[in-house]
């Protein structure tokens, strides 16, 4: 029999989707119960747990529960779904279709109709066909990034195939709150409200702080009148501790005054015992001439290669052969730069080897986090700094690390050059009452502060102000109508953003 705390998690799941989960996984995690309150509930939520603890399929089955009991209208877009990496998008679609079809079978088998609910990512890898058979036929889930999120809504047919959302999930949300990618994504989250009408916010992290901040992030403001109201994001936190075994080793022979053939050696020695006795490892390092360096001398003298490189330089149909290798224990480890940071499915992994600091602690969080994915596991990791600085930072951030001491982020505020690229990209589908733009900017948490003045200087400089100072990119993006209080793109606007 099913534990009370069981029946009481899934207990707004249809009975299908209930039984279904309970012989796939058991009893859910701690953050799924969490979330799931949340959600169910129609709160807003900022979902913080460790890596392999479920929180991406906590966020996604209520929305999946809706769809197919019928609470939400096929052939619209219900669901969308952003990461910041079209790798991990991917994932996140192969991930879903899987329960799709073991529900499909069991509603079939209980003599159900089953509703045919489509998954399609869209990024800069989609081809245009399918893009424009998108447009025709939403999916009733999405899975984007923030930059197609936005070009969608820059034409009239982008924002049509996106009018009907319930739901929007942001994922890994700590790697944009503190750049200006954050700001372009919540922007577009807050034309998306203005458009469609309010919709559930659902971000995911591991790593994430402070949760109050990045919270209101997440959230924004609602429009009040003449004022704003922040929508209200409640927290849910894991409780349940992960646990890290890391190890900081400094080989004997290291000498950061060796030639560079020699220094590299010790390291390389290690890192191959290492290798040697797991079945999967994951070696980051800082930089990609040093990933192409790392795995040349492992392979050397090697009568087959026994690593692959994974960095950003590599075409998407390179990376993918070398994370289908691996997962498939075809390859016995990969050395990457940040691209395998995130949540791309290569399968379980032994451990996880960290070449120099990276010198953030949440990014190598979420590195060593990678390794022992599965729910309480322990992850594996071993840092191998290469000159004596490095080696006390080794020694601070291994600590960090189990303490999950991560630093507080910052979100950018006010930047003006993204939001000249918002404006243009908004006149797309078609002129803009300018206070109406200026209060729908204000209403993301990024713009919440921004003055009217610095405003209306960005939109003079794209109605061409300053184009007599003969840099091209000032020369006039828009037109303005004062009497009217209206701007409007100018021919090529678009094809400028």
């Amino acid at each position: 029999m099913p534990t009370p705390l069981v029946e009481n998690s899934l207990a707004p799941f249809h009975p299908i989707v209930r039984d279904w989960f309970r012989d796939a996984f058991g009893e859910p995690t701690d953050i799924q119960e969490k979330a799931w309150k949340l959600i169910s509930e129609n709160e807003h939520a900022l979902i913080s747990a460790a890596t392999g603890s479920g929180k991406t399929l906590a966020a996604f089955l209520w929305a999946l529960n809706q769809l197919m009991v019928g609470e939400w209208e096929l052939g619209l877009t219900r669901v969308v779904y952003i990461s910041p990496l079209k790798a991990l998008n991917n994932d996140i679609r192969r991930n879903l279709l899987e329960p799709l079809a073991a529900l499909k079978e069991r509603f079939r088998a209980n003599g159900l109709e089953w509703p045919e609910i489509r998954v399609l990512t869209r990024s800069g890898d989609t081809e245009q066909n399918e893009r424009r058979k998108m447009l025709r036929h939403p999916p009733e889930i999405l899975i984007t990034t923030p930059e197609s999120l936005n070009l969608m809504l820059t034409s009239k047919d982008g924002q049509r195939a996106l009018l009907g959302v319930k739901a929007l999930i942001l994922d890994e949300i700590h790697s944009v709150v503190g750049s200006k990618r954050g700001v372009y994504l919540m922007t577009a989250v807050e034309r998306l409200a203005h458009l469609n009408g309010e919709f559930q916010r659902i971000a995911l992290s591991a790593t994430v702080r402070p949760m109050d901040t990045v919270g209101e992030f997440v959230g924004g403001l609602q429009q009040q009148g003449e004022g704003f109201r922040p929508r209200n994001v409640k927290q849910a936190k894991s409780s349940v501790k992960k646990e890290y075994a890391i190890e900081v080793r400094f080989p004997e022979g290291t000498d950061e005054d060796m030639p560079d053939d020699d220094f590299w050696r010790p390291i390389v020695l290690q890192i191959k015992e290492i290798v040697a006795a797991s079945r999967s490892t994951l070696i980051f390092v800082n930089s990609r001439a040093l990933c192409e360096k790392i795995t040349f001398k492992i392979n050397q003298g090697e009568p087959s290669p026994i690593a692959y490189s994974h960095h950003g330089s590599l075409s998407k149909e390179i990376r993918f052969a070398v994370e289908q290798r691996l997962k498939n224990g075809e390859l016995k480890a990969i050395i990457a730069t940040n691209s395998l940071e995130m949540g791309i499915d290569i399968g379980a992994l032994d451990r996880v080897i960290m070449v120099q600091c990276p010198g953030v602690v949440s990014s190598a969080v979420q590195k060593v986090g990678r390794a022992g994915h599965q729910v309480g596991a322990v992850s594996q990791a071993t840092l191998f700094p290469s000159h004596s600085r490095d080696f006390l930072e080794a020694a601070v951030l291994s600590q960090a690390i189990r303490d999950r001491d991560i630093e507080p982020i910052r979100p950018v505020e006010n930047p003006l050059d993204v939001l000249a690229q918002v404006i243009v990209s908004m006149l797309g589908s078609g002129p803009w009452d300018i206070d109406e733009l200026y209060r729908l900017m204000r209403s993301s948490y990024p713009y919440r502060n921004l003055q009217r003045e610095p405003f209306e200087l960005v939109l003079n400089m794209l109605a061409g102000r300053y184009e007599a100072s003969r840099l091209r990119e000032l020369k006039p993006r828009i037109s303005i109508n004062r009497s009217e209080n209206t701007i409007t793109a100018r021919k090529g606007a678009l094809l400028a953003y």
